[in-house]
């Protein structure tokens, strides 16, 4: 049984962390780890859920290659159906996302840049929940499938536990330039080492401010943050901000080339 949880069908959660320790020119600093996700049809076909997260995704940032074989090694009992890949746009966009709107823009490969997450395991949103309660659950004592343990989506911050982990594995980068990516890196991990931002509005929400490099100094080390929006804003992916989306494609377009 995984300290984290089990999705689904029985997979364990499993933390998802920067592997490569070597020395990078950049930190990115997301909120938590995503998952593989399937869609559950029945015997006839017909779908039940169209995208349930059934296993962690296989490195942090992941693009989306190779769902269909993770999946594939995931038992379900045949009166229930079968898992196939749900929409390639649904497993990886965020690793997407991080190569074609930061990166690719910025001028850096994934071998310069150390990854990590507020939360570095899945967590559970209430799209999730919804589904297993109204899908899964009913069938947990017929077929004996594990019962989910996969934590609900943050609410607040990790504490400040987990925030000292995250400033050693800066340290441990040696990078000069944190990327904040949205909101909640600011609320739950910025704030707490330096008081004067709490979203990413702070820093500036104009085509002259957005995206700019901001020089700090914390326990003796100066470095600079590059706040910009979550990949959900900057892909336009599910619910998001055009204002913001706005600003990011400026920013590729016009500025992320001159930054570093």
């Amino acid at each position: 049984m995984s300290e984290y949880g089990v999705f689904p069908f029985g997979e364990p959660v499993k933390p998802v962390v920067q592997e490569d320790r070597s020395a990078k020119r950049v930190f990115i600093l997301g909120v938590y780890a995503s998952a593989v996700h399937a869609r559950w049809v029945d015997q006839n076909d017909g779908t039940k859920v169209m995208a349930l997260a059934v296993a962690s995704e296989p490195y942090i940032f992941w693009r989306g290659e190779g769902a269909a074989d993770i999946i594939e090694r995931i038992d379900i009992p045949q009166e229930l159906g079968k898992l196939v890949p749900a929409s390639e746009r649904l497993n990886g966009p965020s690793g997407r996302s991080l190569d074609n709107d930061y990166l690719l823009p910025l001028g850096l490969r994934r071998e310069d840049v150390w990854l990590s997450d507020i939360y570095p395991f899945s967590r559970m949103n209430d799209g999730q929940k919804a589904a297993i309660e109204r899908e899964y659950l009913p069938e947990v004592d017929e077929y004996d499938l594990p019962v989910p343990t996969v934590v609900p989506a943050p609410k607040g911050g990790p504490g400040e536990d987990r925030r000292e982990e995250l400033w050693r594995e800066f340290v441990e980068s040696q990078a000069e330039i944190i990327v904040l990516l949205g909101d909640r890196p600011i609320e739950w991990f910025l704030s707490d080492l330096i008081d004067d931002y709490q979203r990413l509005s702070d820093f500036g929400n104009s085509p002259d401010t957005y995206g700019r490099l901001h020089e700090v100094q914390f326990r003796g080390k100066v470095f600079s943050l590059l706040p910009v929006v979550h990949p959900r804003q900057a892909s336009r992916l599910g619910a998001s901000s055009a204002d913001w989306s706005d600003l990011h494609l400026a920013w590729k377009n016009d500025v992320a080339g001159n930054l570093i």
